[in-house]
């Protein structure tokens, strides 16, 4: 039977929570995590609560200051949103927008090399896989340094890689140059930022991370434009060093504002058990989530890889179908801040729960029907406004279940795993039955089967479908 407590938060009102409001359950330990790090105070002391065996209970919460929510945390959050604007927007354009650079090297540099198209579009993919699968890597290294050091890498990382990739003559150099060297660079400031960023919010959290991740919507937005500009005055060459330049602006600014608050309590971890907790996999709760995400993010990128080619399709311009991707990219940055918002206030899951249903509910009763323009501009809009909240959410999710201890372990891991959902789009294309309805059912089913996974997490946080978790 759950029992209630009150307790008081941040000295300013009191609120009754039920156990499962603030318990993420552990299997490995059979005791429980405060959720989203839930500072819990009292005359400026943590509290502490127990149950009798065989009940859940609460481990000790240790807190030697009230976080600031704000403050020099906002400096935090500009350093990281333009890292986002450059960084991982760039990557995100690549898979989004293949037909920047695509169409120039197929016509000017590899018009002689077979399956060109195929091979071109594993740039963007393998940039994103190394982003994702060296971040438990790179956890180990802010641990081991401290997240200034880690981020001059990153830096430097990021501009060589697309400095380099303006002098490449063959493919496999856009590979190890645009695709290894930068994906690297990104995973060292993506991941960094990311790890420090909750250290400075606690009720707005959701807000400061919501807009740090419409950093990437924004870069996903503008940079292909600016690419396809450039690259028309300037050719490729001067394309991939000017893109270099504005990263590398961007990134020294974060690396002078982005810093930890306490950087003593992270270099002081020695043991690589401690770095990477490997025992986060046993939280039951966190595993979930882990899964929902997975299976969501198999069709977010299905409707920007497929949506100008099925506008031409139904007899569109070519104009109007980039017009459609650029509409749901603008709408993918405006989404990402309601999400944020909407998180401190209605709960962090429920959230997800719900962008992720409307996500879901836009390509299985919009997206299927749509046989017009005007159809199409709505799915965009909306699927934009809503497929976004994972991103903006990852974080803070991976807080309230985990705690701040384990927060980094667990974030490193989950990005690891999300190098699956990459290849979504490729595994639609392989199981097409009609002309793009296999597309549509792809990315719909996969966003419900998250969604129905979002509830089992809910009603294991809290049975009470109106509770805020």
């Amino acid at each position: 039977m759950t029992n209630e407590r009150a307790i008081t938060i941040d000295h300013s009102h009191e609120r009754t929570f039920s156990d499962q409001d603030v318990v993420s359950k552990s299997s490995s330990t059979g005791h429980s995590s405060v959720s989203d790090t839930a500072e819990v105070y009292q005359d400026s002391k943590a509290i502490s609560l127990s149950e009798t065996e065989g009940e859940k209970g609460l481990p000790p919460v240790q807190h030697d200051e009230e976080q600031p929510d704000g403050g020099y945390g906002w400096f935090v959050v500009l350093g990281a949103f333009l890292v986002q604007v450059t960084s991982f927007g760039t990557c995100t354009s690549c898979i989004k927008f293949l037909g920047v650079m695509q169409d120039y090297f197929e016509r000017n540099m590899f018009n002689n090399v077979a399956n060109a198209t195929v091979n071109l579009s594993f740039v963007g993919t393998l940039a994103m896989v190394c982003l994702n699968s060296v971040s438990p890597i790179v956890q180990i290294c802010v641990s081991m340094f401290g997240i200034r050091y880690v981020l001059i890498a990153g830096t430097i990382f990021v501009a060589l890689g697309l400095e380099m990739a303006g002098f490449s003559t063959q493919i496999w150099h856009l590979y190890l140059t645009q695709g290894v060297v930068f994906g690297i660079g990104a995973s060292c400031i993506y991941v960094a930022i990311m790890g420090v960023a909750p250290q400075w919010f606690g009720r707005r959290r959701g807000l400061a991370l919501g807009i740090i991740a419409s950093g990437s919507g924004i870069g996903g937005l503008v940079i292909p434009f600016v690419m396809t500009a450039i690259n028309s005055s300037l050719g490729f060459g001067w394309t991939y060093r000017i893109l270099g330049f504005i990263c590398l602006f961007c990134d020294v600014v974060a690396c002078l504002t982005v810093k930890e608050r306490k950087p003593s309590a992270i270099r002081n971890r020695k043991k690589l058990s401690q770095i990477v907790n490997f025992s986060v996999l046993k939280d039951t709760n966190f595993v979930i989530f882990c899964i929902a995400s997975n299976v969501g993010l198999f069709g977010y990128f299905v409707p920007y890889f497929f949506l100008p080619s099925y506008a031409s399709y139904l007899g569109l311009d070519e104009s109007k179908g980039s017009a459609l991707v650029a509409v749901s990219s603008a709408c993918n940055f405006v989404g990402r801040v309601i999400t944020g918002i909407l998180a401190d206030r209605i709960g962090k899951v429920n959230t997800n729960l719900i962008f992720t249903l409307i996500t879901a509910l836009s390509c299985l009763l919009i997206w299927t029907f749509a046989s017009n323009y005007g159809t199409l501009m709505a799915f965009s809009t909306v699927f934009g406004l809503t497929s976004g909240s994972y991103f903006a959410l990852i974080s803070p999710i991976t807080a309230y279940l985990l705690g701040m201890d384990r927060f980094p372990s667990g974030l490193s891991l989950l990005l690891v795993t999300n190098v699956i959902p990459v290849f979504g789009s490729n595994i639609a294309s392989a199981i097409e039955a009609g002309p793009f309805f296999s597309y549509k059912m792809f990315s719909g089913v996969a966003y419900l089967v998250a969604t129905i996974t979002l509830v089992v997490l809910k009603l294991r946080l809290n049975r009470n479908p109106f509770a805020k978790v």
